[in-house]
């Protein structure tokens, strides 16, 4: 379980997107920061959580075990890739 941000701060959207690159560094150094719209909680800016290579690796390996058997239907993902940027 991660542990509770040392402090916790409240932003407006507009001011959050003014200032987001010192929110990110006030996150990263543990801070909690709630950003609102029109006063109601919206967002929760905190710090990643840091994973270790073995777990990257087992969910790399899932991943690899999920897609087995797994096909396009018949496309080319060349295909797909193209039909997505006709929009």
């Amino acid at each position: 379980m991660a542990p509770r941000p040392s402090r916790t701060t409240t932003v407006g959207s507009f001011e959050a997107k003014t200032h987001l690159a010192a929110l990110i560094d006030r996150a990263a150094a543990g801070e909690e920061v709630i950003i609102t719209r029109r006063g109601k909680p919206v967002a929760r800016l905190v710090a990643m959580e840091g994973g270790t290579d073995a777990e990257a690796r087992e969910a790399v390996e899932r991943l690899r075990v999920m897609r087995h058997g797994t096909t396009l239907g018949g496309l080319g993902w060349k295909d797909l890739r193209d039909e997505g940027r006709k929009w």
